[in-house]
């Protein structure tokens, strides 16, 4: 019993940076897109981009993953790049009010100082996500590797939802003053949680196990930049390169609806702006019971991770159909059954993608394969709000076709991505990956490591 409990306070001490990351991303998409667009009249098209800038500097994961791997801090090599990162991010909050200010003011160098200051937040919450992220898969065993990614997530989410309280109490309208004293929290927050959850849980390494650790990433990566090793490991890997794919694919055809859904509702149904707002509290909520229950079930049964990651796939895609079919058929009284659906397939897709991504590493480069599947998450939320835009003018600004038609036609795109990236992952072995992944570069294997064909047993 005390073992238990200990387990789950450690796994609650180890979610806290995730607290930072949650009070980040809460301010930013909560309060600063709000206090910019609306308070301050600044073009949307100019809050959106910059809000976006993250996802196109994620490449950037790859290199710090692989600098992490070869240069440890005073032997770790994780902890030190996470706190720093940690440390920077959250300062950048101190200038976001004068900048965005500025920005509203009409000042051009406003809009160049947050275009550096965006850039910049990019950069560290690459260096949080590869570092965060490797600490987990080195520091935490396959077998529990789902309920404690389950716990972390619901952590994040719940940090959100506290850290809205929080602003709403602090600033009840928009002050300067208000938005900047508000703002000021923000390196308190994210440090003090990043330092009290990750200090102490990362392994000194001693200077034999260093050169070791450093001898054994020069060896798994192909030499050059990491950028270009990282291309070099797509290239010559077929099961590193389907799995890219597949992360890639899931999450574009997840996300492609999240900017639209809101004006879904007020486009098919004609519901109020109070009533659409309901619409993620409601897929989000589905998603943190399906990450509890899968949790829940992982403890107990030890579900294969890719099997967990393929049933998520294929329950999300019914739930985009579904909901396609009530956009067409106008099923209002649906729609809130159905998003909740939707999430809580959604959640047993996040426990099972994001604990086979842990898995999808090798011992001595696991800052460069999960920087790889980070910018492929990043390139799949990019494309996704770029297309769900450029869907909705094609087909409904346009006036090509109806409402309810074209929301079919996209959430359709959504369901059948879904099922490739399945498709994808049936295809590719662990194992397989493991094995081809695990010989130094410098050894040329005998044959090359296709997928297995159609039909053959994958392992899991």
């Amino acid at each position: 019993m005390w073992q238990a409990v200990r387990a789950f306070l450690w796994t609650l001490r180890i979610a806290l940076p995730k607290v930072g990351v949650g009070w980040m991303f809460a301010l930013l998409t909560i309060d600063f897109n709000r206090v910019a667009i609306f308070e301050l009249g600044i073009a949307a098209i100019v809050v959106t981009t910059l809000l976006s800038i993250h996802y196109f500097v994620a490449p950037f994961q790859v290199v710090i993953g692989r600098l992490a791997d070869c240069k440890p801090i005073f032997g770790y090599r994780r902890t030190p790049y996470l706190i720093a990162g940690s440390t920077v991010a959250s300062l950048l909050f101190l200038v976001l009010p004068t900048v965005t200010l500025s920005m509203g003011a009409g000042s051009m160098g406003g809009l160049l100082a947050a275009i550096v200051l965006f850039t910049l937040f990019g950069l560290s919450m690459a260096v949080i996500a590869d570092s965060y992220h490797s600490l987990i898969a080195e520091v935490t065993k396959k077998e529990t590797r789902g309920a404690i990614i389950a716990v972390i997530w619901v952590v994040m989410i719940l940090s959100t939802i506290i850290a809205a309280v929080v602003m709403n109490a602090m600033r009840p309208e928009f002050t300067p003053e208000a938005m900047q004293g508000l703002y000021n929290l923000t390196p308190f927050v994210v440090i003090g949680f990043t330092v009290i959850g990750v200090l102490g849980v990362e392994k000194r390494l001693s200077p034999d196990e260093l050169e070791t650790a450093r001898v054994k990433a020069r060896a798994l990566a192909p030499p050059g930049n990491p950028l270009s090793s990282a291309v070099k490991l797509l290239r010559r890997n077929p099961q590193t390169r389907g799995f890219f794919a597949f992360i890639m694919i899931a999450i574009f055809s997840i996300f492609l609806q999240e900017n639209i859904i809101e004006v879904f509702g007020a486009e098919v149904f004609a519901l109020s702006i109070t009533e659409t707002t309901r619409f993620q509290p409601i897929w989000g909520s589905g998603i943190l019971l399906g990450m509890l229950v899968t949790a829940l079930l992982s403890l107990v049964f030890k579900p294969s991770r890719k099997k967990l990651a393929m049933f998520g796939c294929a329950g999300t895609a019914a739930g985009f159909a579904a909901l396609g079919l009530v956009a067409v058929f106008q099923q209002g009284q649906l729609l809130t059954p159905t998003l909740f659906i939707l999430g809580f397939f959604t959640g047993i897709f996040n426990v099972g993608a994001l604990s086979l991504m842990m898995e999808m590493t090798v011992e001595g480069a696991t800052g460069l394969y999960m920087g790889l599947w980070g910018v492929a998450q990043a390139f799949g939320m990019g494309i996704s709000s770029v297309a769900s835009g450029a869907l909705h003018t094609a087909l409904i600004g346009s006036g090509l076709v109806a409402p309810k038609v074209a929301y079919l036609g996209i959430f359709s795109i959504e369901a059948v991505g879904l099922l490739v990236a399945g498709y994808i992952l049936y295809r590719i072995s662990v194992t397989g990956f493991a094995a081809s992944a695990s010989r130094p570069v410098s050894v040329e294997p005998q044959r090359d490591t296709a997928l297995p064909p159609v039909g053959s047993a994958a392992s899991a």
